[in-house]
């Protein structure tokens, strides 16, 4: 019988720009020239990517290397992984940044584009903040509820007309800062007034508004390690020095600011309530050693209070914000995980001393947030439909929390060690010692069609390589059960050597 040998496409004699001593991971460098070439086509859609033998060679690269690089392709959707055949670049790749439905030609005889130092270190190190593909266990999904998108629809009715109105307030509408003052009260003991809120496109937009507020390019800034990637990279992008500290079953371990080793930072960015991505909740304690050294050097504290909703045992710990007597804590939180990401509704609490600022900064940036949906959002928390739907969506986060991880420890409790999460949409799990690269099962998982986070991807100085990241939101049960089915496959046919 005479064998065929798979015949390599063009993008095999590609050859990545890669500098050994840079910053950025070697991975992280081959996805972005990998991305870029097929951005401006020189890789076109359909061709198969050389395999990880053979790119290994040619590029003078490890194969984890380059089956990580290949693997954020695929999870952006730059590429696809075709069983038994290898990786292709997508037909449609999604490198339309301009809203076309054609590629934007490459201009001729351009050498280079200037970015930012900045821009450079985002697009070259942590993982990409690119929408996931919709597979079992992507984070942030959300929980479809019929009953709140009937009443949000029939309050939407009610706004339609307001083409005949000017720009709104800066702060944004006065009705819905007032519900949120009135809920966060009650429900995180955060003490403000509507005149102290700012209605933000999210949390993301509220972040960025406050690190450019209070820093100064070159600031020191601690956070978390590992570390929300998104908050990171908007660190990065306002110039930030960045210093992770560790985290454990209590939070972030306060502990290392009292050793001298550390110059207090302008500014700590942490989310105490449900660390990110670990699920630790910071104790009582730590949030006392916290605000007792915020105070005592005159640093600002960002307390992101993303998922405080969705607490499943237990009374949660009051948020920091409604412990500080210094006035050094900024809050924000969102509407994105308890309705909808596509709202784009968020708010900060700043001091009030400091809304001034806020104020005369803010029309820089984005002159007010749109009133529609602002007007919606009031009167569905004003009418009290808020509370009922929270418990509604929890119990549905629970059980699907409740299902996923009894599938796991009956499937896969030779691989992981879950972690029960108390709150959140997210669990992880470690590894019991059978593997030792969470990039490399991540990698594999994802040519099985499921998405598994790894957690060193948002390490800021960390070396742990051993944990994987769950979520559970608006995940069916048929997903969970096909999702663990392939995992637990995977582990069986694969060798991850610890």
């Amino acid at each position: 019988m005479t064998l065929t040998r798979k015949r390599e496409t063009p993008s095999s004699s590609f050859q990545p720009a890669i500098i050994p001593s840079a910053s950025a991971t070697l991975a992280r460098q081959l996805y972005v020239a990998l991305r870029e070439a097929i951005a401006d086509g020189r890789l076109k859609a359909g061709q198969r990517l050389p395999s990880t033998r053979l790119a290994a060679a040619e590029w003078n690269l490890s194969r984890g290397t380059i089956t990580e690089a290949y693997e954020i392709l695929i999870a952006e959707g730059y590429a696809s992984a075709r069983h038994g055949s290898g990786t292709y670049i997508a037909e449609a790749p999604q490198t339309d940044l301009v809203g076309t439905d054609h590629r934007p030609s490459r201009p001729e005889n351009v050498t280079r584009r200037n970015l930012s130092a900045a821009v450079n270190r985002v697009l070259t190190t942590g993982p990409s903040l690119e929408p996931q593909q919709q597979m079992p266990f992507v984070t942030g999904r959300i929980a479809h509820d019929e009953r709140t998108s009937s009443l949000l629809n029939r309050i939407a009715s009610r706004h339609m007309n307001y083409a005949f109105e000017g720009y709104g307030d800066i702060q944004g509408e006065y009705a819905l800062r007032a519900a949120i003052t009135a809920h966060l009260s009650v429900s995180r003991g955060v003490r403000s007034s509507p005149e102290q809120v700012f209605i933000t496109a999210g949390t993301q937009q509220a972040l960025d508004l406050a690190f450019r507020v209070l820093l100064t390019p070159g600031d020191g800034v601690i956070v978390e390690d590992p570390c929300y990637p998104p908050a990171r990279q908007c660190l990065t992008l306002n110039g930030a020095q960045i210093t992770g500290l560790p985290v454990d079953q209590d939070g972030i371990e306060t502990e290392h600011l009292s050793t001298g080793t550390l110059a207090p930072p302008a500014l700590i960015y942490v989310t105490p309530s449900h660390q990110y991505p670990v699920g630790s909740v910071l104790s009582l304690p730590r949030r006392q050693a916290l605000l007792a050294y915020a105070a005592h050097h005159g640093c600002w504290i960002i307390e992101d209070d993303y998922d405080s909703e969705f607490r499943y045992q237990g009374h949660p710990i009051a948020s920091l914000q409604g412990l500080d007597q210094a006035h050094r804590v900024l809050y924000t939180g969102t509407f994105s995980k308890a309705l909808l990401p596509s709202l784009r509704l968020g708010y900060l609490v700043v001091p009030a001393d400091l809304v001034p600022v806020f104020r005369a900064v803010r029309p820089a940036l984005d002159r007010c947030p749109p009133s529609f949906q602002q007007r919606v959002i009031a009167d569905f928390l004003q009418e009290g439909y808020f509370p009922a739907h929270l418990r509604r969506l929890r119990e549905r986060l629970r059980a699907s929390r409740d299902h996923l991880v009894a599938l796991l420890q009956d499937r896969l409790c030779d691989h992981l060690q879950i972690i029960v999460p108390d709150q959140g949409i997210n669990l992880t799990a470690r590894s019991t010692g059978t593997w030792s690269s969470d990039v490399a099962v991540s990698a594999a998982a994802l040519t099985k069609g499921v998405v598994v986070m790894p957690l060193s991807r948002m390490n800021v100085s960390s070396t742990d390589t051993s944990r994987l990241l769950f979520g559970f939101s608006g995940l069916t049960e048929q997903e969970a059960d096909l999702g663990t089915r392939r995992l637990a496959e995977m582990f069986r046919r694969e060798r991850f050597d610890p």
